[in-house]
């Protein structure tokens, strides 16, 4: 029988998402007792091989850390039965776990996922919430079956997506929240407190992983849709498009008050002052606050429009 204040528990994550809910773990009464993550990548401008986040936390506390290219070895499910955990908690892994590893922990597997299931079940359910103009999101903790993000729910944390949060900002809001509900129903969990819930059958949508071709910005599009975009996107892959042929990242946005006149192409500057940058769509303008030439430093918009004169140029391409 576990001891429910003290769960041995093993963790599996990969990103900054994930070593939020680590750090929790490890400062909580909990023991862990073994961390997975991916296998180190190439990163950088000089692609040297990068441990991960979750890699580089669980070192530095001298927790036993696994990198198997996937979970479907003997190999990799004996590191982790070696651990003997009581309940394998995964963020953000990125790789699939089969029936061998959900049956192994006594009590199972328990997810953290970006959304408000069974909203948004996939890979990108913070970037899809904002470009879908979501007006919240939120965490779920649930437990793990075959499917994708499938399994009985334990608990929502709910939050509202304002009209000028970037996916950023919602990542660090969700990563601290989504932490705290882990550590919240762990134990009541376990001693049988808590009772799953189903998802419901309405409103499933999927957050399809994301493509940098999608990063790809048209302000043939309405206003609203940029908006999205830009703030959807902000982080990685980041919207982008040229302006006299050089390419032009947009880190945060806001949808505009200003009046398009007729006539005016979309992507055309329509104003610079205010410390924004305000571009013309086919439908309503929108006002960008931040942005980046590609290799140079992201500015606030009145720190890249000093000393230039942008109104009429236009965006696109």
């Amino acid at each position: 029988m576990a001891d429910c204040t003290s769960l041995r528990v093993a963790f599996a994550g990969t990103p900054e998402f994930a070593s939020t809910a680590l750090a929790a773990l490890i400062a909580s009464p909990h023991q862990v007792v073994g961390v997975l993550t991916q296998p180190d990548r190439p990163a950088g401008r000089g692609r040297k091989l990068t441990a991960s986040p979750v890699k580089k936390l669980a070192m530095e506390r001298g927790i036993a850390v696994d990198q198997p290219p996937s979970l479907k070895t003997a190999q990799s499910i004996e590191t982790l039965a070696a651990w003997k955990p009581d309940v394998l908690v995964v963020a953000a892994y990125g790789i699939l776990l089969p029936a061998s590893v959900l049956s192994l922990p006594s009590l199972g597997c328990l997810n953290i996922h970006g959304s408000l299931l069974p909203r948004w079940r996939g890979a990108a359910p913070i970037h899809r919430a904002v470009m879908a103009g979501d007006q919240e999101t939120g965490v779920t903790i649930m437990l793990m079956d075959e499917g994708l993000d499938t399994g009985d729910m334990l608990s929502h944390v709910r939050v509202p997506i304002t009209a000028t949060d970037t996916t950023p900002q919602l990542h660090d809001v969700l990563a601290q929240l989504g932490a705290q509900a882990l550590i919240d129903v762990l134990t009541p969990w376990c001693q049988g407190q808590l009772q799953a819930q189903a998802q419901p059958e309405d409103g499933v949508t999927y957050a399809n992983k994301l493509d940098k071709a999608e990063a790809k910005i048209d302000f043939n599009q309405p206003a609203l849709i940029c908006d999205r975009l830009i703030r959807g996107l902000a982080g990685w892959p980041i919207a982008e498009c040229e302006l006299n042929g050089e390419r032009i990242r947009f880190h945060s946005s806001r949808l505009s008050s200003t009046l398009v006149p007729d006539g005016v192409a979309p992507g055309t500057v329509l104003s610079t002052e205010q410390g924004v940058i305000t571009i013309a769509t086919c439908e309503g303008a929108v006002d960008i606050l931040r942005l980046q030439r590609v290799g140079k430093n992201a500015l606030d918009a009145k720190d890249f429009v000093s000393g230039l004169n942008l109104v009429g140029e236009v965006f696109g391409g």
